[in-house]
């Protein structure tokens, strides 16, 4: 009797220490990057980059391979940004940009999620609207200006609805993607436990799908920017206030390039800082929950 109590705890204790091993397997240890590693390998290769970039530029302007009238120095252009600063406009045209911006492409994130996630679990939806999402992704923003002004007028209801017909299609396509690369044994798992309809999209297809569709909601940001600053570039007026688009604009009637140079410089200042700031964080939290992110 003792030697059969004694096999079973033995037994008991080799099963409990494998399953402690598996969990030791399935479980990744997310470190804390140790801040002098952070800023050699994320912070100092860009800010060498963009040192090299404007050392380049003033051995240009040095070298005087071109006019000054056509490619400005790097000075010059500070002095644009200083003057704007302290005029105190330089905040205004940001946040007329960025805040039309945002708004347009969450917007478009509210339209372009259900429609996706529509044409991606119907076949006949997906027959009858995806070649159109797909054309529509591959149409430039700027074809989609001149009308919108012929219908809404000069104002901000036309810079959204710009922004709506570049972004949706790419938010649309990119959640579509993700639900066609879920594998077909998590659906059959969630149906046998009874998520079906709306249940299923929330706690099975989406989460599944998250991957692909954080893909799509980025370039769903990058067609929303392009939009609105092609929108801003041709359709200006007083009602509409004073934007970086427009900026750009002003900066080829007055023939000024440090303000046409420091316009594209803030224009993608901005796109830089929101993959900094909104999705490059989204992007490790998902692969941190995923397992695949080590080192934090």
């Amino acid at each position: 009797m003792a030697s059969t109590d004694t096999t079973t705890t033995q037994k008991t204790d080799d099963l409990a220490g494998l399953e402690a091993g598996l969990d030791a397997l399935d479980t990744v240890q997310v470190t804390r990057t140790p801040l002098r590693e952070v800023l050699l390998t994320k912070v100092l290769p860009p800010v060498v980059a963009v040192t090299l970039v404007v050392a380049a530029w003033q051995l240009l302007v040095t070298l005087k391979v071109t006019d000054e009238a056509k490619l400005p120095a790097p000075s010059a252009v500070w002095d644009s940004l200083a003057t704007m600063w302290m005029e105190g406009t330089l905040l205004g045209i940001l946040w007329t940009s960025v805040s039309r911006a945002l708004l347009g492409f969450l917007l478009a994130l509210a339209i372009g999620t259900p429609l996706g996630l529509l044409v991606a679990r119907v076949s006949v939806v997906r027959t009858a609207i995806g070649p159109i999402l797909s054309g529509l992704q591959s149409l430039p923003s700027v074809a989609w200006v001149a009308p919108a002004v012929l219908w809404l007028g000069l104002n901000d209801s036309m810079m959204y609805a710009v922004i709506l017909l570049g972004a949706v299609p790419s938010i649309a396509n990119g959640l579509v993607a993700g639900v066609d690369q879920v594998p077909p044994l998590f659906l059959r798992a969630g149906r046998t436990l009874g998520a079906t309809g709306l249940r299923g999209a929330w706690h099975i297809v989406m989460p599944a799908a998250l991957p692909g569709y954080l893909a799509g909601l980025k370039q769903g940001w990058a067609f929303s920017w392009r939009s609105l600053m092609a929108a801003e570039i041709i359709a200006s007026s007083p009602d509409l206030g004073l934007g970086l688009g427009q900026l750009l604009e002003n900066g080829r009637n007055n023939f000024d390039m440090p303000g046409i140079f420091l316009a594209i410089i803030l224009i993608l200042l901005v796109g830089v800082a929101i993959d900094l700031l909104i999705f490059s964080p989204l992007e490790r939290a998902v692969l941190r929950r995923r397992g695949l992110l080590v080192k934090d």
